[in-house]
Protein backbone atom coordinates (compact mmCIF):
# COMPACT_ATOMS: atom_id res chain seq x y z
CA UNK A 1 0.00 0.00 0.00
CA UNK A 2 1.31 3.04 -1.02
CA UNK A 3 1.16 6.12 2.07
CA UNK A 4 -0.34 8.78 -0.17
CA UNK A 5 -3.50 10.87 1.22
CA UNK A 6 -6.24 10.47 -0.27
CA UNK A 7 -8.40 13.58 -0.31
CA UNK A 8 -11.83 13.94 0.39
CA UNK A 9 -13.65 17.11 0.30
CA UNK A 10 -17.47 16.41 -0.62
CA UNK A 11 -19.49 17.02 2.82
CA UNK A 12 -20.90 14.26 4.41
CA UNK A 13 -24.24 14.52 3.60
CA UNK A 14 -23.53 14.83 0.11
CA UNK A 15 -22.72 10.91 0.04
CA UNK A 16 -25.18 9.64 2.11
CA UNK A 17 -28.02 9.86 0.62
CA UNK A 18 -29.83 7.12 -1.71
CA UNK A 19 -27.84 4.40 -0.18
CA UNK A 20 -28.69 1.23 1.44
CA UNK A 21 -29.59 1.27 5.17
CA UNK A 22 -26.43 -1.55 5.74
CA UNK A 23 -23.95 0.78 3.38
CA UNK A 24 -25.16 3.88 5.32
CA UNK A 25 -24.55 2.34 9.07
CA UNK A 26 -21.24 0.85 8.23
CA UNK A 27 -20.09 4.07 6.64
CA UNK A 28 -21.71 5.87 10.11
CA UNK A 29 -19.41 3.72 12.92
CA UNK A 30 -16.29 3.77 10.38
CA UNK A 31 -16.87 8.06 10.67
CA UNK A 32 -17.95 8.04 14.00
CA UNK A 33 -14.96 5.93 15.32
CA UNK A 34 -11.95 7.31 13.13
CA UNK A 35 -13.53 10.97 14.80
CA UNK A 36 -13.05 9.28 18.19
CA UNK A 37 -9.64 7.99 17.21
CA UNK A 38 -8.35 11.08 14.57
CA UNK A 39 -6.71 13.33 17.74
CA UNK A 40 -3.98 10.51 18.11
CA UNK A 41 -3.68 9.68 14.83
CA UNK A 42 0.25 9.90 15.04
CA UNK A 43 0.39 7.46 17.89
CA UNK A 44 -2.46 5.18 15.84
CA UNK A 45 -0.01 5.62 13.34
CA UNK A 46 2.74 4.05 15.15
CA UNK A 47 0.78 1.43 16.21
CA UNK A 48 -0.71 0.49 12.79
CA UNK A 49 3.20 0.04 11.58
CA UNK A 50 4.32 -2.03 14.50
CA UNK A 51 1.84 -4.21 14.49
CA UNK A 52 2.06 -4.51 10.42
CA UNK A 53 5.73 -5.71 11.01
CA UNK A 54 5.43 -7.82 13.50
CA UNK A 55 2.55 -9.72 11.75
CA UNK A 56 4.36 -9.62 8.11
CA UNK A 57 8.19 -8.88 8.58
CA UNK A 58 7.77 -8.47 4.56
CA UNK A 59 6.08 -5.88 4.44
CA UNK A 60 8.53 -3.47 5.63
CA UNK A 61 10.65 -3.92 2.46
CA UNK A 62 7.09 -2.03 0.74
CA UNK A 63 8.37 1.13 2.45
CA UNK A 64 11.53 3.63 2.57
CA UNK A 65 13.84 2.96 4.85
CA UNK A 66 12.88 6.67 6.91
CA UNK A 67 9.36 6.46 7.72
CA UNK A 68 9.39 9.98 9.41
CA UNK A 69 7.99 11.74 6.81
CA UNK A 70 5.48 9.79 5.78
CA UNK A 71 4.50 7.66 9.09
CA UNK A 72 0.80 8.52 9.10
CA UNK A 73 0.20 8.64 5.37
CA UNK A 74 -0.80 5.26 4.53
CA UNK A 75 -3.25 5.16 7.43
CA UNK A 76 -4.69 8.17 6.61
CA UNK A 77 -5.38 7.30 2.77
CA UNK A 78 -6.65 3.66 4.12
CA UNK A 79 -9.05 5.74 6.47
CA UNK A 80 -10.38 7.87 3.58
CA UNK A 81 -10.84 5.24 0.96
CA UNK A 82 -12.46 3.61 3.86
CA UNK A 83 -14.83 6.39 4.09
CA UNK A 84 -15.96 6.75 0.44
CA UNK A 85 -17.43 3.26 0.53
CA UNK A 86 -20.76 4.50 0.20
CA UNK A 87 -19.66 6.37 -3.62
CA UNK A 88 -19.16 3.04 -5.43
CA UNK A 89 -19.54 4.50 -8.65
CA UNK A 90 -16.50 6.56 -8.04
CA UNK A 91 -14.41 4.61 -5.69
CA UNK A 92 -14.88 1.24 -7.39
CA UNK A 93 -13.37 2.30 -10.74
CA UNK A 94 -10.58 4.41 -8.75
CA UNK A 95 -9.63 1.10 -6.35
CA UNK A 96 -9.00 -1.06 -9.62
CA UNK A 97 -6.19 1.58 -10.80
CA UNK A 98 -5.05 1.85 -7.41
CA UNK A 99 -4.44 -1.86 -7.54
CA UNK A 100 -2.93 -2.48 -10.77
CA UNK A 101 -0.61 0.56 -9.49
CA UNK A 102 0.37 -1.42 -6.48
CA UNK A 103 1.92 -4.39 -8.39
CA UNK A 104 5.19 -2.14 -8.56
CA UNK A 105 5.35 -2.70 -5.08
CA UNK A 106 5.56 -6.74 -5.53
CA UNK A 107 1.95 -6.65 -3.32
CA UNK A 108 0.06 -10.09 -2.90
CA UNK A 109 -2.74 -11.08 -0.81
CA UNK A 110 -1.60 -12.27 2.68
CA UNK A 111 -0.21 -7.96 2.31
CA UNK A 112 -3.65 -7.35 2.35
CA UNK A 113 -4.62 -9.02 4.82
CA UNK A 114 -1.77 -8.05 7.39
CA UNK A 115 -2.68 -4.50 6.41
CA UNK A 116 -6.17 -5.15 6.85
CA UNK A 117 -5.40 -7.04 10.52
CA UNK A 118 -3.49 -4.12 11.45
CA UNK A 119 -5.67 -1.37 10.57
CA UNK A 120 -8.45 -2.46 12.77
CA UNK A 121 -5.62 -3.44 15.68
CA UNK A 122 -4.78 0.06 15.75
CA UNK A 123 -8.11 2.20 15.34
CA UNK A 124 -9.32 -0.72 17.82
CA UNK A 125 -6.46 0.37 20.50
CA UNK A 126 -6.95 3.91 20.43
CA UNK A 127 -11.38 3.61 20.58
CA UNK A 128 -11.18 1.63 23.25
CA UNK A 129 -14.79 1.40 24.68
CA UNK A 130 -16.13 3.04 21.46
CA UNK A 131 -14.91 -0.31 19.72
CA UNK A 132 -18.10 -2.61 19.85
CA UNK A 133 -18.77 -5.41 17.94
CA UNK A 134 -20.95 -3.87 15.38
CA UNK A 135 -18.10 -1.26 14.99
CA UNK A 136 -15.70 -4.09 14.44
CA UNK A 137 -17.95 -5.79 11.62
CA UNK A 138 -18.50 -2.34 10.02
CA UNK A 139 -14.62 -1.97 9.72
CA UNK A 140 -13.99 -5.18 8.14
CA UNK A 141 -16.69 -4.61 5.79
CA UNK A 142 -15.30 -1.48 4.48
CA UNK A 143 -12.00 -2.88 4.28
CA UNK A 144 -12.73 -5.72 2.58
CA UNK A 145 -14.68 -3.91 -0.38
CA UNK A 146 -11.31 -1.93 -0.96
CA UNK A 147 -9.17 -4.99 -0.53
CA UNK A 148 -10.97 -6.73 -3.01
CA UNK A 149 -11.24 -4.55 -5.83
CA UNK A 150 -7.54 -3.57 -5.69
CA UNK A 151 -6.62 -7.33 -5.67
CA UNK A 152 -9.06 -8.49 -8.25
CA UNK A 153 -7.87 -5.78 -10.73
CA UNK A 154 -4.36 -6.28 -9.71
CA UNK A 155 -4.18 -9.91 -10.36
CA UNK A 156 -6.52 -8.93 -14.10
CA UNK A 157 -3.75 -7.04 -15.23
CA UNK A 158 -1.06 -8.62 -17.24
CA UNK A 159 0.66 -5.12 -18.52
CA UNK A 160 4.04 -4.00 -17.43
CA UNK A 161 4.27 -3.08 -13.40
CA UNK A 162 5.84 -0.36 -13.95
CA UNK A 163 7.90 1.57 -17.01
CA UNK A 164 11.24 3.15 -17.00
CA UNK A 165 12.30 6.17 -18.17
CA UNK A 166 15.32 8.60 -18.36
CA UNK A 167 15.24 12.45 -17.66
CA UNK A 168 16.35 14.15 -20.76
CA UNK A 169 16.13 17.89 -18.88
CA UNK A 170 15.60 19.63 -16.02
CA UNK A 171 13.86 23.36 -16.49
CA UNK A 172 14.13 25.04 -13.19
CA UNK A 173 11.37 28.35 -13.24
CA UNK A 174 11.83 29.00 -9.93
CA UNK A 175 13.05 28.30 -6.60
CA UNK A 176 10.32 25.83 -6.00
CA UNK A 177 9.49 24.98 -9.31
CA UNK A 178 11.01 23.02 -12.25
CA UNK A 179 9.52 21.19 -15.46
CA UNK A 180 11.12 17.80 -15.78
CA UNK A 181 11.12 16.12 -18.90
CA UNK A 182 11.20 11.98 -19.35
CA UNK A 183 11.94 9.80 -22.32
CA UNK A 184 10.58 6.81 -21.60
CA UNK A 185 11.91 3.32 -22.48
CA UNK A 186 8.31 2.22 -24.14
CA UNK A 187 5.65 4.44 -24.40
CA UNK A 188 2.92 5.01 -21.26
CA UNK A 189 -0.33 4.33 -22.37
CA UNK A 190 -1.63 6.80 -20.67
CA UNK A 191 -4.76 9.44 -21.50
CA UNK A 192 -4.74 12.73 -21.39
CA UNK A 193 -5.32 14.40 -18.29
CA UNK A 194 -4.36 10.89 -16.36
CA UNK A 195 -1.45 10.92 -13.58
CA UNK A 196 1.51 8.73 -12.55
CA UNK A 197 3.33 7.29 -10.17
CA UNK A 198 7.20 8.32 -9.67
CA UNK A 199 10.11 6.69 -8.00
CA UNK A 200 13.47 9.10 -8.63
CA UNK A 201 16.70 7.08 -7.62
CA UNK A 202 17.28 10.24 -4.88
CA UNK A 203 14.08 8.56 -3.18
CA UNK A 204 13.92 4.84 -3.31
CA UNK A 205 10.70 3.53 -2.78
CA UNK A 206 9.08 6.75 -1.89
CA UNK A 207 6.36 6.95 -5.03
CA UNK A 208 4.82 10.06 -5.61
CA UNK A 209 1.97 11.19 -8.39
CA UNK A 210 2.94 13.07 -10.78
CA UNK A 211 0.77 14.55 -13.98
CA UNK A 212 2.23 14.89 -17.16
CA UNK A 213 1.20 18.33 -18.43
CA UNK A 214 1.46 17.26 -22.49
CA UNK A 215 -0.79 14.97 -24.25
CA UNK A 216 0.63 11.50 -25.54
CA UNK A 217 3.31 12.26 -28.04
CA UNK A 218 4.25 9.74 -30.91
CA UNK A 219 7.70 9.56 -29.16
CA UNK A 220 6.18 9.32 -25.74
CA UNK A 221 8.16 12.45 -24.18
CA UNK A 222 6.75 12.98 -20.64
CA UNK A 223 6.88 16.49 -19.36
CA UNK A 224 6.77 17.02 -15.39
CA UNK A 225 5.53 20.26 -13.75
CA UNK A 226 7.26 19.59 -10.27
CA UNK A 227 6.90 22.62 -7.05
CA UNK A 228 8.67 21.84 -4.29
CA UNK A 229 6.28 21.71 -1.29
CA UNK A 230 7.27 21.89 2.61
CA UNK A 231 8.57 18.35 4.06
CA UNK A 232 8.20 17.37 1.08
CA UNK A 233 11.40 14.60 0.18
CA UNK A 234 10.23 13.55 -3.36
CA UNK A 235 9.27 17.37 -4.81
CA UNK A 236 11.98 18.79 -3.39
CA UNK A 237 14.46 16.40 -4.70
CA UNK A 238 13.18 16.42 -8.25
CA UNK A 239 13.17 20.20 -8.12
CA UNK A 240 16.53 20.93 -6.36
CA UNK A 241 18.93 17.86 -7.38
CA UNK A 242 16.84 15.53 -10.77
CA UNK A 243 19.69 15.94 -13.71
CA UNK A 244 19.48 14.36 -17.00
CA UNK A 245 20.55 10.75 -17.29
CA UNK A 246 19.05 9.04 -14.03
CA UNK A 247 16.34 6.62 -14.62
CA UNK A 248 12.73 7.11 -13.26
CA UNK A 249 10.41 4.30 -12.47
CA UNK A 250 6.75 5.27 -13.59
CA UNK A 251 3.36 3.38 -12.38
CA UNK A 252 0.46 2.60 -13.92
CA UNK A 253 -1.43 5.69 -15.24
CA UNK A 254 -4.53 6.63 -13.52
CA UNK A 255 -7.10 9.19 -13.12
CA UNK A 256 -10.63 10.24 -14.08
CA UNK A 257 -10.26 13.73 -15.46
CA UNK A 258 -11.41 13.74 -19.15
CA UNK A 259 -13.60 15.56 -21.37
CA UNK A 260 -16.09 13.29 -23.29
CA UNK A 261 -16.56 15.49 -26.84
CA UNK A 262 -20.05 13.23 -27.37
CA UNK A 263 -21.68 14.05 -24.84
CA UNK A 264 -22.92 17.67 -26.07
CA UNK A 265 -22.47 19.68 -23.07
CA UNK A 266 -19.84 22.44 -22.46
CA UNK A 267 -16.70 22.69 -20.26
CA UNK A 268 -15.71 24.12 -17.19
CA UNK A 269 -11.90 23.62 -16.12
CA UNK A 270 -10.61 25.15 -12.39
CA UNK A 271 -6.77 24.65 -11.98
CA UNK A 272 -4.69 25.86 -9.30
CA UNK A 273 -0.73 26.53 -9.68
CA UNK A 274 0.90 22.94 -10.77
CA UNK A 275 -3.39 21.67 -11.46
CA UNK A 276 -2.31 23.38 -14.46
CA UNK A 277 -0.76 20.33 -16.32
CA UNK A 278 -3.96 17.37 -16.41
CA UNK A 279 -5.96 20.27 -18.00
CA UNK A 280 -2.92 21.80 -20.27
CA UNK A 281 -2.86 17.87 -20.96
CA UNK A 282 -6.59 17.49 -21.66
CA UNK A 283 -6.74 21.21 -23.93
CA UNK A 284 -4.31 19.56 -26.02
CA UNK A 285 -5.57 16.62 -26.90
CA UNK A 286 -8.44 18.47 -27.74
CA UNK A 287 -6.65 20.50 -30.03
CA UNK A 288 -6.42 18.04 -32.46
CA UNK A 289 -9.96 18.76 -33.73
CA UNK A 290 -11.34 21.98 -35.49
CA UNK A 291 -14.64 21.25 -33.00
CA UNK A 292 -14.48 20.89 -29.34
CA UNK A 293 -17.21 21.60 -26.77
CA UNK A 294 -16.64 24.93 -25.67
CA UNK A 295 -14.13 25.32 -22.87
CA UNK A 296 -13.93 27.53 -20.12
CA UNK A 297 -10.33 27.32 -18.00
CA UNK A 298 -9.68 29.43 -14.41
CA UNK A 299 -6.37 29.44 -13.69
CA UNK A 300 -5.61 30.58 -10.62
CA UNK A 301 -2.99 31.18 -7.78
CA UNK A 302 -1.78 33.49 -5.26
CA UNK A 303 0.20 35.47 -7.14
CA UNK A 304 1.55 36.15 -10.92
CA UNK A 305 4.58 33.90 -10.71
CA UNK A 306 1.74 30.94 -9.93
CA UNK A 307 0.43 31.32 -13.25
CA UNK A 308 3.51 30.30 -14.83
CA UNK A 309 2.20 28.39 -17.69
CA UNK A 310 -0.18 31.16 -18.02
CA UNK A 311 1.45 31.84 -21.98
CA UNK A 312 1.05 28.64 -23.09
CA UNK A 313 -2.30 28.22 -22.47
CA UNK A 314 -3.24 31.47 -24.22
CA UNK A 315 -1.12 30.54 -27.13
CA UNK A 316 -3.22 27.28 -27.66
CA UNK A 317 -6.29 29.55 -27.22
CA UNK A 318 -4.97 32.23 -29.92
CA UNK A 319 -5.94 29.17 -32.46
CA UNK A 320 -8.78 27.14 -30.61
CA UNK A 321 -11.73 29.31 -30.34
CA UNK A 322 -13.36 26.82 -28.58
CA UNK A 323 -11.13 27.85 -25.46
CA UNK A 324 -11.39 30.89 -23.17
CA UNK A 325 -8.73 31.26 -20.75
CA UNK A 326 -9.35 33.39 -17.23
CA UNK A 327 -6.72 34.17 -15.06
CA UNK A 328 -7.45 34.80 -11.77
CA UNK A 329 -5.20 36.19 -8.55
CA UNK A 330 -5.41 35.99 -5.21
CA UNK A 331 -3.37 38.86 -3.77
CA UNK A 332 -2.18 41.20 -6.71
CA UNK A 333 -3.12 42.26 -10.17
CA UNK A 334 -0.61 42.68 -12.51
CA UNK A 335 -2.63 40.44 -14.96
CA UNK A 336 -5.10 43.47 -16.66
CA UNK A 337 -7.46 40.72 -17.56
CA UNK A 338 -7.10 38.44 -14.25
CA UNK A 339 -10.45 38.44 -11.90
CA UNK A 340 -9.29 39.10 -8.43
CA UNK A 341 -9.95 36.23 -5.57
CA UNK A 342 -9.30 32.21 -5.13
CA UNK A 343 -10.56 30.34 -7.45
CA UNK A 344 -13.70 29.91 -4.91
CA UNK A 345 -14.87 33.06 -5.14
CA UNK A 346 -14.41 33.80 -8.52
CA UNK A 347 -15.71 30.40 -10.37
CA UNK A 348 -19.11 30.43 -7.76
CA UNK A 349 -19.31 34.22 -8.62
CA UNK A 350 -20.35 33.66 -12.54
CA UNK A 351 -22.93 31.09 -11.11
CA UNK A 352 -23.60 27.58 -10.75
CA UNK A 353 -22.13 26.26 -14.40
CA UNK A 354 -25.49 24.67 -15.67
CA UNK A 355 -25.31 21.89 -18.18
CA UNK A 356 -21.27 22.04 -17.66
CA UNK A 357 -18.99 19.14 -17.01
CA UNK A 358 -16.84 20.64 -14.51
CA UNK A 359 -12.91 19.19 -13.74
CA UNK A 360 -11.08 20.59 -10.58
CA UNK A 361 -6.85 20.35 -10.39
CA UNK A 362 -4.72 21.54 -8.06
CA UNK A 363 -3.71 21.45 -4.01
CA UNK A 364 -5.79 19.48 -1.63
CA UNK A 365 -6.92 22.41 0.44
CA UNK A 366 -8.04 24.09 -3.31
CA UNK A 367 -9.87 21.08 -4.39
CA UNK A 368 -11.87 21.28 -0.80
CA UNK A 369 -12.83 24.83 -0.76
CA UNK A 370 -13.59 25.02 -4.62
CA UNK A 371 -16.03 21.74 -4.98
CA UNK A 372 -17.57 22.43 -1.42
CA UNK A 373 -17.88 26.07 -2.82
CA UNK A 374 -19.79 25.20 -5.80
CA UNK A 375 -22.07 22.12 -4.46
CA UNK A 376 -23.32 25.39 -1.98
CA UNK A 377 -24.06 27.61 -5.19
CA UNK A 378 -26.09 24.81 -6.63
CA UNK A 379 -23.45 22.78 -9.36
CA UNK A 380 -24.78 19.48 -9.48
CA UNK A 381 -22.47 16.96 -7.81
CA UNK A 382 -22.23 14.35 -10.91
CA UNK A 383 -21.21 17.34 -13.48
CA UNK A 384 -17.99 17.83 -10.71
CA UNK A 385 -15.01 15.85 -11.53
CA UNK A 386 -11.51 15.77 -9.41
CA UNK A 387 -8.80 12.97 -8.67
CA UNK A 388 -8.52 12.11 -5.08
CA UNK A 389 -5.58 13.70 -5.44
CA UNK A 390 -2.28 13.24 -3.18
CA UNK A 391 0.49 15.06 -1.30
CA UNK A 392 3.86 15.21 -1.23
Amino acid sequence: MTANAVVNPLPRQERTESISDPVATMVRLVRDTWAFVEPHAGRVAEFFYATLFSISPATRELFPVNLQVQRARLLRALVHVVQLVDRPDDLIPFLRQLGRDHRKFGVVASHYEAVGMALLAAVKQYARDAWTDDVERAWAEAYTIMARAMLEAANADDGPAWWTGTVVERQRLTRDLAVVRVQPDHPVPYQAGQYLSVETPQRPRMWRYLTPATAPREDGLLEFHVRAVDRGWVSRSIVATAQPGEVWRMGPPMGRLRVDRKAGRDVLMIAGGTGIAPMRSIIEHLAQWGSNPHVRLFYGGRVRADLYDLEHVQDIATTNPWLTVIPVLETESRIATAERGTLADVVTRHGAWPDHDVLVSGSPPMIRSTVSRMLVAGTALDHITYDPFTVD
